[in-house]
């Protein structure tokens, strides 16, 4: 198969950060988090990324990000529309939110051609993850599909909740992910509110961070499972904010056995820009692997 591409969720609102937090500024010499991301799927062996945005911050994205990133990496967009969806359907009007992550990949669906990684724009995964899936990608059969895990206890931020894909894993596969709500630090473990009552999470429970390896035959599977969402209560109950995810997604095709997905991990301690308290533990850290020579001072140079 050809060569893998990277694939950055990166069309998000930012409710909770309250702005454009794909491309804010966290590094020294001006770098965003994708910044970091595709420099290191680039030393792992990445060209081509393809960057998943809305169409209005094209130009956004451009100045700040990519226009530099081309001197190293084959850059194409693909932009999340909200009137996407089939001619059966109609978008409630004065909606904005666009309708998930799900929804964001088949923007794609006429683009990659080849095995492909996806994540999320606004998280630091660490260097070796990107060689873990790149090597894996490299070695893919169509429908062949993968995910990087990362311990629960390593992705939790002190300035508020979290939504996490929690992991059942067997012999090395996915058998089952549930999207938890409002996960929370807890006692050197974890816990979050199911209705009115606190339920712990084990600190080694291993969650998806939304980084997954797929091939194009994920692409009819995804519109499937969009549709029927589509079809389902939750647009009708909120149609100003229902959305469907891939965690989501990936846990119905797990149930239908439409799906195998092997499990990669690593024991990197992730750190990203939830809520804008974030934001000063991740210029630090960054600065500190610039220090150590882990990344230079000008990634583009």
């Amino acid at each position: 198969m050809n060569e893998p591409v990277l694939v950055v969720l990166a069309a998000g609102m930012g409710s909770r950060y309250g702005g454009l937090k794909q491309i804010d500024t966290v590094g020294d010499n001006g770098e965003c988090i994708i910044d970091f991301s595709i420099y290191d799927a680039y030393r792992a062996g990445f060209r081509k990324v393809v960057l998943i945005i809305r169409k209005e911050h094209e130009e956004a994205f451009n100045k700040a990000l990519c226009d530099k990133v081309r001197n190293k990496m084959e850059v194409e967009y693909a932009f999340q529309d909200m009137q996407d969806v089939p001619e059966w359907f109609k978008v409630p009007e004065g909606r904005e939110k666009p309708w998930g992550t799900t929804h964001a990949l088949l923007a794609t669906r006429n683009i990659v051609k080849e095995p492909f990684m996806v994540i999320n724009a606004d998280d630091f995964y660490g260097k070796e993850s990107y060689q873990i899936m790149y090597d894996a990608l490299k070695d893919f059969k169509e429908g062949d599909a993968a995910m990087v895990g990362y311990k629960l206890a390593n992705t939790l931020t002190e300035n508020g909740s979290v939504t996490r894909g929690v992991c059942v894993v067997e012999d090395g596969y996915l058998k089952g992910i549930r999207e938890v709500q409002e996960i929370v630090p807890c006692e050197n473990t974890s816990a979050y509110k199911d209705g009115e009552e606190w339920k712990k999470l084990p600190e080694d429970t291993l969650c998806s961070m939304n980084y997954w390896g797929f091939t194009p035959a994920i692409f009819p599977l995804m519109e499937e499972r969009f549709e029927k969402f589509l079809k389902g209560d939750k647009p009708v109950q909120n149609p100003m904010k229902a959305e469907h995810v891939i965690p989501t997604a990936v846990g119905e095709l797990l149930e239908e056995d439409k799906i195998n997905v092997k499990v990669l991990s690593t024991d990197f301690r992730w750190f990203g820009v939830t809520y804008k308290e974030d934001k000063p533990e991740v210029i630090r850290r960054i600065k500190e692997y610039k220090d150590a020579g882990i990344y230079p001072h000008d990634l583009w140079k």
